[in-house]
């Protein structure tokens, strides 16, 4: 593989990131529509960009998530993959699980900015950040040799937490004890605090996802693949961020492929060579190698035959089908959405894909009207560019 120079390598990432968000957004108003002629009906030969809904289900199988959402809003996958993005970003380029967690949290949690459709890896995902917490306190409180009231217990929690969900190591021990002051001055308790603190930090799990085999797992991955792309580091990054959210190895196995991918079109491979040595990582190699046998592009047909839902084991297929097969970005998003099922999810490696290999402005690639059409598209994109230029930096 060759990797070109960090001009074009910026310039099909930019457009790979960019073209993820609108593939998102386009496939919004007919998510999770299982029915082919009902997508047709409503949508015929240009179905990107509708509004979401209820009476597009009206009768049909489908599931209605998006209800007060508008044309240009994205679903939670370009959500989750914007909190991610936010975390690289803090991280200049680089991973920090604990950072991309408590972001997590505050996104999708109570009080967090998300209004809308939670699945089951993110609720599982903050179930589970929840209980490691509590059980992080009560590790901690069990290592505590200063006799402490109930009160000082709850009051240190108190604050404490704010600071262990943020900081690690040696970054907690002033902040921690600066903010006991203010209410216990005694130095012991302040010293309790501290162990509470260190003790809590060293017992949160990163592996917090539930164990879950849907596309969020590899959804999420386009931004990390941009900042690790080319680098001997890249899969062991992919299955910490896969983790955070899916903690099953079979998900990992298939965010390793979705990464394979991603990773080979940002460094400029073709598309061939990109499948191929996307397949090598695949625990199911058999079923990616028929869905990019050498026949034309059929989404439906594809959906019928490896199944349209959330799952890795169907969506993969579908998503390397179309891939292959779609001849422009603008006819492979229009597939995807007239397949059916979770479009959206699809969406995050079809759009990234298709926006490396074929670009943004001219017949084939990404048009530049669809840029305008996401909600926020200045500030999203100001982030994508200001993300990819961390690539490749000392």
């Amino acid at each position: 593989m060759t990797k070109k120079s960090p001009e074009n390598y910026r310039a099909r990432v930019t457009a790979a990131l960019a073209g993820g968000y609108v593939a998102d957004v386009a496939s919004l108003g007919l998510h999770w529509l299982y029915d082919s002629h009902r997508i047709r009906d409503v949508g015929g030969d240009s179905p990107e960009f509708l509004p979401p809904r209820a009476d597009y289900f009206k009768d049909v199988f489908g599931f209605f998530a998006h209800d007060g959402k508008n044309i240009g809003d994205m679903s939670h996958y370009g959500t989750a993959t914007r909190v991610l993005t936010d975390s690289l970003l803090a991280g200049r380029g680089e991973l920090d699980i604990r950072d991309y967690q408590r972001r997590f949290v505050n996104c999708f949690g109570p009080g967090g900015r998300w209004q809308g459709f939670i699945d089951n890896p993110t609720r599982g995902t903050l179930n589970n950040l929840v209980a490691a917490e509590q059980k992080a306190i009560d590790i901690a409180y069990s290592s505590i040799e200063t006799e402490l009231t109930e009160k000082q217990k709850r009051v240190l929690v108190q604050k404490v937490m704010p600071y262990a969900r943020r900081l690690s190591g040696d970054e907690l021990a002033t902040p921690v004890r600066e903010a006991i002051n203010l209410t216990y001055q005694d130095p012991r308790i302040q010293d309790a605090g501290v162990v509470l603190a260190e003790t809590i930090d060293r017992h949160l799990t990163l592996a917090s996802g539930a164990d879950d085999m849907q596309l969020p797992a590899v959804s999420k991955l386009p931004p990390l693949v941009a900042c690790y792309a080319g680098q001997n580091n890249l899969l062991e990054q992919v299955e910490a961020a896969v983790r955070v959210t899916n903690h099953n190895d079979e998900a990992v196995a298939w965010g390793r492929c979705a990464a394979r991918l991603l990773e080979s079109l940002f460094l400029g491979a073709s598309l061939s060579e990109a499948m191929n040595t996307a397949i090598q990582e695949a625990p199911d190699q058999k079923i990616l190698a028929t869905a990019i046998a050498d026949n034309p592009l059929d989404a439906i047909k594809a959906g019928d035959t490896f199944g349209r839902t959330c799952y890795l084991q169907e969506a993969m297929p579908v998503i390397f089908h179309i891939i292959s097969r779609a001849q422009s970005y603008t006819e492979a998003i229009r597939a995807n959405i007239q397949c059916g099922g979770d479009s959206c999810g699809r969406a995050w490696l079809i759009g990234p894909a298709m926006a490396a290999i074929h670009g943004v402005g001219h017949p084939l690639g990404m048009p530049l009207s669809w840029l305008a059409r996401v909600t926020d598209a200045a500030g999203i994109f100001a982030d994508v560019e200001v993300l990819v230029a961390y690539h490749g930096r000392d």
